[in-house]
């Protein structure tokens, strides 16, 4: 009897167990414990330093874990070599071999298996088209542009038909137009191969963009995860609200919270009216096309942003030095854990 798709799932989980990396007396990551279930798009968020890459690493056998485990399909992988694991890993800087030709390079692996160069060639071409770079096949890297490159990485990583690709910071070479169509690309594919993607980056844009987990670290620990969404409009610690963007962090009414910049509201001080949560000074106003967004100095010191759309700001329009009441609706705040 073939097993149902709930238990197919369930053996194509990966798991971090209390899983901790050191080098030497410094901990990159803390006993961090991550359950992804098969077929998501998980992106390990978090600046220069949080731990995110040392995780996907270890994730892929190319660090040891000093302490803690690595599990997949309910097998522990922890001390298995990269090639037993079921994973590929799409390197940052591609590592492309220059003095092969696109088709050579994604073939590679398959060569490296003994597989004989008419049955390798076919399937890497097939993979190839897959990342629409069949017309390429017989370019070298060099001849190559950086999307197209990405483009090669990515088919070499796919042709051993990884249950599980890991993605070093994959966009982060691109120009930013080149970014965004990527980031189509690769949810895409995804999407069509149906496997299990985790993404480091420190883009919150991207994570956004394409996860349907999104996991929030800080110095080697996990701040935050759930589904963008989830992240974006209720971060729990002031951490993930400064830097998932779009948040003020205000002390109101005794309490800290988080309001999205775009649920601030301004307006001028005139005496009347109830006393708003807080008070400041317009430092700057920027317009940005579809919305204006305005920075306040609040009188407790901390900055924040406003944003509005420009019908609504020219209502009443504001300029650097007025004063002004800072609200919100009830319901747009909410507290911080920390």
């Amino acid at each position: 009897m073939p097993p149902s798709e709930s238990a197919q799932a369930s053996a194509a989980t990966l798991e971090l167990v209390e899983t901790t990396k050191r080098y030497g007396g410094v901990v990159a990551v803390d006993a961090i414990s991550l359950r992804i279930s098969a077929g998501t798009y998980c992106c390990l968020l978090g600046p220069s330093g949080c731990g995110k890459t040392s995780t996907l690493r270890m994730i892929a056998g190319h660090e040891t874990v000093s302490a803690g485990a690595v599990v997949f399909g309910g097998h522990e992988i922890t001390d298995l070599p990269p090639a037993r694991r079921g994973t590929a890993m799409m390197f940052q800087s591609y590592a492309l071999f220059p003095h092969l030709t696109a088709l050579d390079n994604v073939a590679f692996a398959l060569k490296m298996r003994g597989v004989d160069r008419v049955a390798r060639h076919a399937r890497a071409a097939e993979v190839l088209a897959l990342v629409a770079m069949s017309a390429y096949a017989d370019r070298r890297p060099g001849e190559l542009s950086g999307g197209q490159q990405q483009r090669v990485a990515l088919a070499r990583a796919l042709i051993t038909e990884p249950k599980i690709l890991l993605l070093d910071e994959p966009l982060s070479a691109l120009d930013p137009y080149l970014r965004v169509r990527m980031r189509a690309e690769l949810k895409r594919l995804q999407r069509e191969l149906g496997i299990t993607f985790v993404h480091v980056t420190h883009s919150q844009e991207e994570a956004m963009a394409l996860a349907d987990l999104v996991v929030v670290m800080n110095e080697g620990r996990i701040e935050q995860q759930g589904s963008p969404r989830e992240v974006f409009n209720r971060p729990r610690t002031e951490f993930v609200a400064r830097f998932i963007g779009g948040h003020n962090v205000v002390t109101a009414r005794g309490a800290r919270v988080a309001v999205r910049a775009d649920r601030l509201q301004l307006r001028r001080l005139n005496g009347h009216g109830e006393a708003p949560p807080t008070k400041g000074t317009v430092t700057n106003v920027e317009y940005q096309g579809t919305v204006v967004q305005t920075s306040v100095t609040a009188d407790d010191g901390t900055e924040l942003i406003a944003l509005a759309p420009e019908q609504v700001f020219d209502r009443e329009p504001l300029t650097p030095g007025t004063r002004v009441a800072v609200d919100w609706e009830p319901g747009a705040a909410h507290a911080l854990t920390q």
